[in-house]
C-alpha cells in the first residue's frame, strides 16, 4: 500500500475542503426588508392595536370627567352649536368644590386631592404622539378633496360635544359689517375662491390659498414613515385652524424633550390674532410671520430638521407668501359680541344682571382681569400658574404630568365658541375652568359668584 507523504496530504487537504463546501447549499446574505415591508408589518401592528388604545384613552377621560351630554340653557356658540354647561371633572375622597377651594395647596397635596381631571392631559398615545384630528374634520375634507386625514394608529379622543362649533363662522376685520362669511362650509382649495372672492384682495386670496394647501408633516407625508395608511399631500395650516378658528385638532409640543415631558397642545384660534404678540408652544415667535415661517420649517417635523428634509419639507418665501399668509391670518376676527362697549365692557342697558355681577368678580375678586385685561382680555405675555404646588409628579398613560410652566395668556374674546380649554385642552366647560382658576388664584369665589362669572364669560 502506498503511503501518502506529509507534503502529499498538505496539498490534497484544500482540495477536500473545497469538495466539501461545494457539496453544502449555498449560503446567501440576509435580505433586508424593504421599506414597503416595513411600512406594512408597521401599519399591521399599530391598527390592530388603535381599538385597545382607544378603549384605553376614552377609558381615562371617563375617570376624569362626566361626559354627559347636558347643555346650557338658552346658550350657543356662533353659529348655533350647543354650549355643554356644568362641571364636569370628577371630585375625590367625598370632597366638595368648596371643602377643595378652603384647602391650602400644601394641603391639597398632602391629602392627594388635585382632581384628576385638573391633571395634565395626554396625548390619546402619548408614547406616538403626533397630528391628529377630530373625526368630522377628516370627513369633511376627504368629502371635498378626497385627502385623508384618518391616522391607521389612532382615533380622536374628547367627544364631540366638548369641542367646537364646525364648520366654525368667519369674521373678518376688513368687513365686521358681513358678520359670518363661510356660507355654512368649511374652507378647503376646492371652495375658497368661490367664497372669498371679492371679499379679500389678490395678496389676501393668495394667502388664504396658501393656508389651505397641504404641506408634508411628520404623521402625513409620502414616505413610509407616516401614519396615514395612502401617501398623503401633508396637512394645511386650516386643517387645525378650521376657517381661521380652530377644531381642536390636538399634537405634541416640539420643544420639549423627552418624550413623555411634552405637552398635549389644544389648539387655539386664530381669531383675533392681529392683537397678540407671542407665538409658537413656548411662545418664542413675537410676530405672526415667525410663526407662519417656523410652522413648515420645524413644527410639522417636531423640531427635527433631518425628519423634515427626508419627508418633504416646503419653506416658504418670507418677502411674498409668508407676507400674504400672515396678513391673512390677521384678518380673522373674534365674533360678535353685543353686549359690550367700545372699551369692552358690558353695556348696562344690554346686560343682564348675572352678567353684571359676573363682570365684577372677573375685575375683582376672581382675581383674572390681572392676566386678561379689557378690550381683548389678554395681557400679551406669559405667566407661571404654579400648578406644581397642588399635586406630587406622576405618570399618567405615558406622560409625566408636572407643573405647567409659563404659559401664554390667551384672548378670551369669544371663548364660549372654542371649547376645550387651557393650553392642552384639560377643561372641557368654562364651569371646569372657573373651578380650576378659582383654585389656582386662591379667589375662594362662592357657587353664586361661580355661576356670574361663568354668564359673564359667554357674553364676551
Amino acid at each position: 500500500m502506498k503511503i501518502l507523504s506529509p507534503l502529499s496530504i498538505v496539498a490534497v487537504t484544500p482540495l477536500l475542503a473545497a469538495w466539501a463546501l461545494a457539496q453544502e447549499p449555498e449560503k446567501k446574505p440576509p435580505v433586508a426588508p424593504s421599506a414597503r415591508q416595513v411600512f406594512a408589518e408597521t401599519e399591521d401592528r399599530m391598527s390592530g392595536a388603535r381599538a385597545g388604545l382607544m378603549r384605553d384613552a376614552r377609558a381615562h377621560l371617563a375617570e376624569r370627567y362626566d361626559l354627559e351630554d347636558r347643555r346650557a340653557p338658552g346658550t350657543t356658540m356662533s353659529a348655533g352649536k350647543p354650549v355643554q354647561a356644568g362641571v364636569r371633572v370628577r371630585l375625590g375622597d367625598g370632597l366638595t368644590w368648596e371643602q377643595l377651594g378652603a384647602m391650602t395647596p400644601d394641603e391639597i397635596r398632602a391629602r392627594g386631592a388635585w382632581p384628576l381631571g385638573f391633571m395634565p392631559l395626554a396625548h390619546p398615545n402619548h408614547p406616538e404622539g403626533g397630528m391628529l384630528f377630530p373625526q368630522f374634520h377628516i370627513d369633511e375634507v376627504k368629502r371635498q378633496t378626497d385627502r385623508d386625514l384618518q391616522r391607521f394608529d389612532l382615533d380622536f379622543d374628547i367627544p364631540d360635544r366638548f369641542l367646537p362649533e364646525f364648520p366654525p363662522p368667519i369674521f373678518l376685520t376688513t368687513r365686521p359689517d358681513l358678520g359670518d362669511v363661510s356660507q355654512g362650509k368649511l374652507l378647503t382649495t376646492e371652495n375658497f375662491n368661490e367664497i372669498m372672492s371679492g371679499l379679500l384682495n389678490p395678496k389676501q386670496l393668495d394667502g388664504l390659498r396658501l393656508l389651505l394647501t397641504p404641506f408634508p408633516q411628520q404623521q402625513f407625508n409620502a414616505t413610509e414613515d407616516r401614519r396615514s395608511a395612502r401617501p398623503s399631500l401633508g396637512v394645511a395650516c386650516l386643517d387645525c385652524h378650521a376657517n381661521g378658528s380652530s377644531n381642536a385638532a390636538t399634537h405634541l409640543v416640539g420643544d420639549i424633550r423627552p418624550q413623555e415631558f411634552r405637552h398635549r397642545i389644544d389648539t387655539p384660534a386664530l381669531r383675533g390674532v392681529n392683537v397678540q404678540r407671542l407665538f409658537g408652544s413656548q411662545r418664542a415667535l413675537k410676530s405672526v410671520e415667525d410663526f407662519t415661517e417656523f410652522e413648515q420649517r420645524a413644527a410639522y417635523f417636531d423640531g427635527d430638521p433631518i425628519a423634515a428634509t427626508k419627508k418633504g419639507v416646503n419653506p416658504h418665501d418670507r418677502g411674498t407668501q409668508v407676507h400674504f399668509m400672515s396678513e391673512m391670518q390677521s384678518l380673522f376676527d373674534f365674533p360678535p359680541a353685543p353686549k359690550l362697549g367700545i372699551d369692552g365692557m358690558l353695556d348696562r342697558a344690554k346686560a343682564t344682571e348675572a352678567e353684571m355681577r359676573g363682570q365684577s368678580v372677573f375685575f375683582g375678586k376672581g382675581k383674572c382681569s390681572s392676566c386678561h385685561p379689557a378690550p381683548y382680555y389678554t395681557d400679551n405675555t406669559m405667566h407661571d400658574l404654579q400648578t406644581g404646588r397642588f399635586f406630587e409628579p406622576r405618570m399618567l398613560r405615558g406622560h409625566m404630568a408636572v407643573m405647567d410652566g409659563k404659559i401664554k395668556t390667551f384672548p378670551l374674546r369669544g371663548i364660549k365658541d372654542t371649547p376645550p380649554y387651557l393650553h392642552d385642552g384639560r377643561l372641557l366647560t368654562l364651569e371646569d375652568t372657573v373651578e380650576f382658576f378659582s383654585l389656582v388664584a386662591g379667589a375662594q369665589l362662592t357657587e353664586a359668584e361661580k355661576a356670574d362669572l361663568v354668564v359673564f364669560l359667554r357674553a364676551l
